[in-house]
């Protein structure tokens, strides 16, 4: 079989937290390079964009609103995917929200902590074992391979000060990838993770708005300016292809260059 990187005429991938930010851009690559495409979202008018944008590139879509707060949901959202198109290749766990506004550490609730902990890191860890579950009875019937993607952040590398919920949540899903890695590596699915650092989206709306951030971190950015939703869909088509075959267990920071400088 010739060996034809990037292509991904054939394959499905899911994106969660799809239809909008880092998401979108994500599963915007991934079907303009010729996958079938599922989205989960929450927002019904974000769903519904979401769609169109990705009908646009002409292949199969399928939009889902999917609680992945929810184990029973996110079973039956995966299901539904494999009911759908046969097969799930590239499932990316991107859904995800911020920890800002719970204050200083010491007056973090419990209630704050677990409401954090149940979306960036219950909910990874539910879409990473069903779509882990499906490509292995697949490996195990003959056709090996798959790749599995989380969203981190940099607030795994960087200090995260008053946002100590949401860090620790993104960092907890790099040891959970490095795991899947070496575990699963044996019947060809891959696991990584991205690092995004400041991307425009909903979740970093206010900040966008405040001039000092923009002057005094987004400022320090070496490339200088927000990263955008569609600077992820190189990184998803990649790791979704075969160009990434042998590449697997990764931490790869996509930030303007923001953690090294």
């Amino acid at each position: 079989m010739a060996f034809n990187p990037f292509d991904l005429s054939g394959k499905v991938a899911l994106v969660t937290g799809g239809n909008g930010g880092i998401g979108l851009g994500m599963a915007e690559g991934l079907a303009a390079a010729g996958a079938k495409v599922a989205i989960w979202g929450q927002n019904p008018e974000k769903n519904a964009a979401a769609e169109a944008a990705l009908k646009a590139h002409g292949g199969e879509v399928l939009v889902s609103r999917v609680d992945v707060g929810s184990e029973d949901a996110v079973r039956a959202g995966i299901a539904e995917v494999v009911a759908r198109f046969g097969r799930l290749d590239f499932c990316a766990a991107n859904a995800g929200i911020g920890g800002g506004g719970a204050g200083p550490f010491h007056e973090t609730t419990t209630e704050d902590w677990r409401r954090v902990m149940a979306i960036n890191l219950d909910a990874v860890f539910w879409t990473l074992r069903e779509a882990a579950k499906h490509m292995l009875e697949r490996a195990q019937a003959g056709d090996p391979g798959g790749s599995l993607l989380v969203t981190s952040s940099t607030s795994a590398i960087d200090g995260a000060p008053a946002n100590e919920a949401y860090s620790s949540s993104k960092t907890a899903v790099l040891g959970l990838i490095r795991g899947l890695a070496v575990e699963y590596a044996r019947y060809g699915i891959r696991a990584n993770a991205v690092l995004p650092g400041w991307i425009r989206s909903d979740m970093t709306g206010k900040l966008q708005a405040w001039d000092k951030f923009n002057d005094k971190v987004i400022g320090r950015v070496p490339m200088r300016r927000w990263g955008e939703g569609e600077d992820f869909a190189g990184i998803a088509v990649y790791l979704a292809s075969d160009a990434s075959r042998f590449h697997t267990g990764d931490s790869i920071v996509i930030d303007g260059g923001y953690t090294i400088f």
